[in-house]
């Protein structure tokens, strides 16, 4: 929840605060970008497209000022009631921003799903800044793009209307530090909207629930990892030191279901393993994960099911 000016922002002076978003199409490295800005992992990141299906704010506070940047689905023409979804969240949070940061990736320069993304911009109120990622690729035998950083910034220059264009790397941490700046001076003068200590509104339901399909992303393939829904059914202590958590994962098809669970259980106990031990890190307890695997057909198209699993514009 967000804190008050008073409740706040005891002991540091914040002048400047408001909302930045995170924008661009799918696979372009938003979260990464996001966890590095934080300097902690609050996003989950995969190599699968539309990992990110919530928007997940991160908050960043460097006094003078405070930002808060908001991750969001990327953004793709929609092929189910989730996509919509998706979509949704995108497209709202882009009109209730002070700062767009619209993220494309170097390493395979401009394509159509930059420019469908470019063209909803058009109609943002805020300011917008193209953060030109995975600049630590360039170069290399495989790419499809500009082949240096002047080339790649060129390329996307004329691409929406941007205050600037910054070449960076999520991963190596290159030019994070003056994307940060350039977006606080983007800030209005404003109290802190969140305690100093914050770094995400996100309860750690949502976060343990996000861990858990984080770790099925990595094991799984094709339909499958966009099939998955997590849900926890509970999260209580059992004693001063440990945690229980039960979840069920959710897919759309009895076949899924037997990719989730593996052979002898094996792949689900590891993802269990995995999920663990993130989670144990941050709740700082020990932790005893149960996991179920179930089927719901069709949950992506279902919007009652989208609504019960949290996936609906509002939320």
């Amino acid at each position: 929840m967000a804190g008050t000016a008073d409740d706040a922002g005891k002991g540091l002076t914040v002048s400047r605060s408001g909302f930045a978003v995170i924008a661009g199409r799918p696979s372009v490295g938003k979260s990464t970008l996001l966890n590095r800005m934080i300097g902690r992992k609050i996003s989950i990141v995969s190599d699968k497209v539309q990992t990110t299906r919530n928007r997940i704010s991160g908050v960043l506070t460097k006094p003078p000022v405070q930002v808060v940047f908001i991750d969001t689905p990327g953004i793709h023409r929609p092929r189910h009631k989730l996509g919509e979804y998706m979509l949704a969240v995108a497209q709202r949070t882009l009109s209730e921003v002070d700062c767009v940061v619209f993220v494309v990736d170097g390493s395979g320069g401009p394509g159509p799903g930059d420019r469908y993304v470019a063209d909803l911009l058009t109609r943002a109120s805020s300011p917008v800044i193209v953060a030109v990622n995975k600049v630590d690729l360039l170069g290399r035998p495989a790419g499809r793009g500009p082949a240096t950083v002047e080339g790649v910034v060129e390329a996307y220059s004329g691409l929406a209307p941007a205050k600037e264009v910054i070449p960076v790397s999520a991963v190596t941490g290159r030019n994070v530090e003056r994307l940060i700046e350039v977006v606080s001076g983007l800030m209005p003068e404003g109290p802190m909207y969140y305690p100093e200590d914050m770094i995400t509104d996100q309860p750690e339901q949502f976060i343990v629930k996000e861990i858990v399909r984080e770790k099925i992303l990595m094991f799984t393939r094709e339909e499958v990892p966009h099939s998955v829904a997590v849900d926890i059914e509970e999260m209580v202590p059992r004693s001063d030191d440990l945690v229980y958590i039960s979840a069920t994962v959710y897919v759309e098809r009895e076949s899924q279901k037997g990719i989730v669970v593996g052979e002898g259980g094996r792949l689900l106990k590891e993802v269990g393993r995995l999920a663990r031990e993130d989670i144990e890190a941050l709740l700082g307890n020990r932790v005893y994960l149960d996991l179920w695997v179930k089927v719901k057909k069709d949950w992506r198209n279902r919007e009652s099911v989208l609504r019960s699993f949290g996936y609906h514009p509002d939320a």
